[in-house]
């Protein structure tokens, strides 16, 4: 119980510190503001991993639960409920954000929510700016593994996570998230394009709260983190199992299955 209203409230801080600082990097004068939203957005996501952790292990996106499900560490009812929790973080988040910001930011940064295109001015009136929907997902499957590859997998691995400590390993992570969130939104130069999303839970808030476009392609934002959650399973079943400690694989989807129908 009490790691579910710790997953309720560790999204909603995610979002509400998260997506707050997309406007405040963007009005930002001189210095980039991606690179300055990325550097934002590695530090709130270490500091909050590292004050979640001792009570729901750190489960403050879907994806993150959704891989500890598929490779066995948590059971997969455990993980419905944890991403349920998720989710109802999400809104809550995006109204304390709704409710502290002006209209103005409201309806130009869209809650910070996650869009693959706007609707802006053009010369022949309002045109759509953005990317396209296979482009979104393509960015969604790729980033969202190589954040699961590059970092979830330290924390995954018991014996990497006690030989780091909790604090490399969150800072790492950070970094990772940091890092994916500048490339996504510089390898484009696409505006009305937020990013990769790699947190549905994240996406979901002020799609709810906020509405309208936020709902074009908001499958995206879902589909390829969970193409990239299996493929990151399925890697882990690849590789010999000497070089990947995960403690007990008791829940191992694999095995599971296996166990029902053999």
């Amino acid at each position: 119980m009490a790691g579910n209203i710790a997953a309720v409230i560790d999204v909603e801080e995610a979002v509400f510190t998260g997506n707050k600082v997309q406007p405040f990097s963007t009005e930002t004068p001189k210095l980039s503001p991606n690179l300055i939203m990325s550097i934002l957005i590695s530090l709130v996501v270490a500091i909050l991993l590292l004050a979640t952790n001792p009570i729901s292990g750190g489960h403050i996106n879907p994806v993150v639960t959704l891989s500890a499900a598929l490779v066995g560490i948590i059971s997969i009812s455990r993980a419905a409920i944890y991403i349920l929790a998720q989710c109802a973080g999400g809104v809550l988040g995006a109204l304390a954000l709704k409710a502290v910001v002006n209209t103005t930011i409201e309806e130009t940064f869209s809650l910070g929510g996650c869009t693959l295109t706007v609707i802006g001015p053009g010369s022949n009136g309002p045109t759509v700016v953005g990317i396209g929907l296979a482009q979104g997902l393509w960015i969604e499957i790729i980033f969202t593994f190589v954040f699961l590859f590059a970092s979830i997998w330290m924390a995954f691995d018991h014996q990497q996570a006690k030989a780091l400590g909790r604090v490399t390993i969150f800072s790492i992570i950070g970094i990772v998230v940091g890092l994916l969130v500048y490339i996504s939104t510089t390898i484009t130069t696409a505006k009305g394009y937020a990013g990769a999303g790699m947190n549905p839970a994240r996406c979901l808030g002020p799609a709810l709260v906020r509405g309208g476009h936020l709902w074009f392609g908001h499958w995206v934002f879902w589909a390829g983190p969970i193409i990239a959650c299996v493929a990151f399973y399925l890697y882990t079943r690849i590789i010999p199992r000497q070089h990947f400690h995960a403690l007990g694989y008791k829940y191992d989807v694999f095995n599971i299955v296996k166990a029902l129908f053999l």
